[in-house]
């Protein structure tokens, strides 16, 4: 059964899936969603015997059926491909009582290559599908990994621009020069006097300016996004839910139908929601552990039922979580308010025009699936510290939230269930906090403290980061927010 996407705040007008990736963002400023969330097709035992690229195949031609076999063949291939540095694609390790999957081995050391990797391919098998002319202008605001995984994934993609906002200083030094020394005759990268929210908003606001879109039209451009909120980026994600939990069965810490956990730090929830997706497909979840680092408006929700972007935004050493506008919960959203766009829609101008929005008595009980919690800074540098000298195992900061929160989801629940932490980023993305984790507080360059972390962990240097310790400075613009625009504009040459 085919498959079609709709707004989450529109009038029902139905999409193909090609189409919908083309857009990223519907013209009324809704996320796209299934019309329904199809079942997975085969035994989930038979998960165990395929390897990573299968998975994504069974999983992605469920939910973007207007693309052929022979051509979702050829974009997991030319996603999934050498540029990983281990032929799983994504090992799911056992630490202690654990399981952490580890979704950093793609080109740029963080999980948004699982997505950002075949994105590129999905976008441009579309334009061919629906016979788009026009240049595809993606532009995408970061709040640190998606940026890299984006323009290493669409640098000189013939017929593609790529403009990249993320918040100047609130990023690690690593992040920001993985993307600053991006090669590239398609690329463009611009630093934000402002914060990832600051970024995003105005990012959705470019999105939905109709002169602007005019302009473009004139000049024989379009507007597409890398950001989670194109549903291009969403399904991918769900494979790898699957994959886990088939290594589960595989090693026979599960049979199959037994259900399991996720732990998945989160800021904007497209990561996350890509796991209950994978629960609506079929594979047996228990909760879904949100773990939030002291921007918690996310555990927040879970336990009031009240989302509340009104509060100081704090920075912190996993600046990916750093986000108050988590734009991905719309389509949880959605899902919550029995799918009444009208509904949805009144949530999202509460948020816009007043910060906040209240969901009901019984929309909250539909979030059961979910267990929220936080860790603070200091939790988290004592976990990583803990969790390295207990087992030789090595966090970045983001996973560390993970992992804190799942000790806490033990504490308070004493559950059982064998449980995959997802983890979302390479320690040596973030050397500085993690050796200040490990060893207290380091005053040494970060290529020095680089040095040391490859020592301490005895894995290899990655490439990512061999790559950028010489390279040279190629993206030195920063703008105020307000001039966002005019840089945009600047850059595709539509002034005036």
């Amino acid at each position: 059964m085919e498959v079609f996407y709709k707004s989450t705040r529109g009038d029902g007008t139905l999409v193909t899936s090609s189409q919908a990736i083309l857009k990223g963002l519907a013209d009324d400023g809704g996320l796209f969603v299934p019309d329904h969330i199809p079942q997975l097709e085969i035994p989930l035992e038979h998960f165990a015997d395929m390897d990573y690229r299968q998975t994504a195949y069974e999983v992605m031609r469920l939910m973007l059926t207007d693309y052929t076999d022979d051509e979702l063949h050829a974009c997991i291939d030319h996603a999934y491909d050498a540029k990983f540095d281990c032929e799983e694609i994504a090992p799911v390790k056992k630490v202690g009582g654990v399981h952490f999957m580890e979704l950093f081995h793609g080109s740029t050391i963080a999980f948004k290559d699982m997505a950002l990797s075949i994105l590129p391919h999905l976008l441009t098998t579309a334009a061919r599908k629906n016979e788009i002319t026009d240049d595809i202008v993606i532009l995408t605001a970061t709040s640190g990994d998606t940026g890299k995984a984006a323009l290493a994934g669409f640098a000189d993609v013939p017929h593609t621009r790529i403009i990249v906002f993320y918040p100047k200083g609130g990023v690690s030094k690593i992040q920001e020069l993985q993307m600053v020394t991006q090669k590239g005759e398609n690329t463009f990268v611009v630093g934000v006097k402002g914060n990832f929210d600051d970024a995003q908003t105005g990012v959705k606001m470019m999105f939905n300016d109709s002169n602007l879109k005019q302009a473009l039209n004139d000049n024989g451009l379009r507007f597409s996004s890398a950001n989670s909120i194109n549903i291009g980026r969403l399904v991918p994600q769900i494979a790898y839910y699957v994959w886990a939990y088939s290594r589960l069965v595989k090693d026979r810490t599960i049979k199959a139908g037994d259900p399991i956990n996720f732990v998945v730090p989160t800021g904007n929830f497209g990561n996350i929601l890509a796991g209950y997706y994978a629960k609506r497909m079929g594979i047996p979840v228990n909760k879904m552990i949100c773990a939030s680092n002291d921007n918690k408006v996310l555990y927040d929700f879970f336990r009031t039922g009240t989302y509340d972007r009104n509060r100081d935004f704090i920075l912190t050493s996993s600046p990916s979580m750093d986000i108050l506008i988590s734009s991905n919960l719309e389509r949880l959203i959605y899902l919550i308010t029995g799918e009444k766009e009208v509904d949805c829609k009144a949530f999202m101008k509460e948020l816009s025009e007043k910060g906040s929005y209240t969901i009901t008595e019984s929309e909250k009980e539909l979030l059961a699936d979910f267990y929220g919690e936080y860790a603070s800074e200091e939790e988290n540098a004592q976990g990583i510290k803990e969790t390295f000298e207990q087992y030789g195992y090595v966090t970045d900061t983001h996973t560390g939230v993970a992992n804190c929160v799942y000790r806490k989801y033990l504490k308070e629940t004493g559950d059982q269930t064998p449980t995959v932490i997802v983890s979302t980023a390479s320690p040596y993305k973030f050397a500085r906090s993690v050796m200040s984790a490990i060893k207290g507080e380091q005053t040494a360059d970060d290529f020095v403290l680089i040095g040391q972390l490859e020592t301490l962990s005895g894995t290899p240097i990655p490439n990512a980061i061999k790559e950028i310790m010489d390279a040279k400075i190629l993206h030195d613009t920063v703008c105020e927010t307000g001039a966002m625009e005019s840089v945009v504009r600047k850059y595709l040459g539509l002034e005036g």
